[in-house]
């Protein structure tokens, strides 16, 4: 049984979900969102009849502080982390991957993502594309899927996969839109995550950033379509030498306007803005042109 843990992020529903996993061995977890909804997780798990003590297993999507900034105090707990090899060593020693994001989030930083304490050797453990983790009757699989990240994971739990972000964001009745952070998004390398999604035999994604999703291919074209609309939004802004400044509020405003045509409330919105901070796809989407065209 998979149980979507909505962690209130901000103080609002369906922006950040964790997974539980029921297994003859024990609950195990996917993602554990930042330290910041600690105890809105712990309220989460013991709806589902289970402690933190309890989780001995933890699978993360990648190291983005919305998806593994609370695995610290799992793995501090005795806890398995399993992550992508390129995540390793940044969840080992946390401190330059804390301060670039505190060089962008400043004083916001503890409000929103929490602490993040290093995590023993011991209790990391790296998965390579293809390979199988059984937990007492069930069997994860990891899927290396870059584009939105490089160490980016999809697990799959027989017709389910654990998408993180590399299936996009899509709340309620929301349209599915690509989160883009920077630094490594890599648009060639999403659409072959895409495709590899595409030819696995699943009937749900579940999305991070906020959904169980059983239309699977309709919501794969809507992501591939619309990762490109912004991609090629932001193109010629790129080329114009355009400051980054003045663009964010045009493209903020843009994705506003996208979310409006499709009928969201201002609430939804903010929902929104919480999973997927639009102003940060700037960053991330100028940067991927200057790769692709300098």
């Amino acid at each position: 049984m998979i149980h979507i843990l909505d962690l209130q992020f901000l103080g609002l529903s369906q922006a950040i979900a964790a997974f539980l996993v029921e297994t003859s061995e024990g609950p195990v977890l996917v993602e554990t969102g930042p330290h910041s909804v600690s105890e809105h997780l712990e309220k989460e798990v013991a709806r589902c009849g289970f402690k933190m003590t309890d989780i001995k297993h933890v699978f993360i999507t990648h190291i983005h502080f919305d998806h593994a900034g609370g695995a610290w105090a799992l793995a501090q707990q005795g806890a398995t982390i399993y992550l992508h090899p390129f995540g390793k060593r940044h969840l080992g020693e946390p401190s330059k991957l804390y301060a670039s994001a505190k060089r962008i989030y400043q004083d916001k930083m503890e409000m929103l993502w929490g602490k993040m304490e290093a995590i023993a050797d011991e209790n990391l453990q790296t998965v390579e594309h293809g390979e199988s983790i059984t937990i007492g009757d069930t069997t994860f699989i990891a899927h290396h899927t870059p584009g939105h990240a490089v160490h980016h994971i999809a697990w799959q739990v027989g017709e389910n996969i654990f998408t993180g972000d590399v299936a996009g964001v899509k709340i309620a009745k929301g349209i599915v839109v690509p989160p883009c952070p920077p630094p490594d998004i890599n648009i060639e390398d999403w659409i072959a995550s895409i495709n590899l999604l595409r030819q696995l035999d699943i009937k749900a994604l579940y999305l991070t950033h906020f959904n169980k999703i059983t239309n699977v291919n309709e919501h794969l074209d809507n992501l591939e379509k619309m990762l490109w609309d912004w991609a090629n939004w932001m193109k010629p802004h790129f080329e114009e030498g355009t400051d980054q400044a003045e663009i964010v509020p045009k493209f903020m405003d843009y994705t506003k306007q996208q979310l409006l045509k499709h009928g969201l409330n201002e609430m939804e919105i903010e929902q929104y803005e919480a999973a997927n901070p639009s102003w940060m796809s700037v960053a991330g989407l100028m940067r991927y042109w200057k790769k692709r065209i300098a």
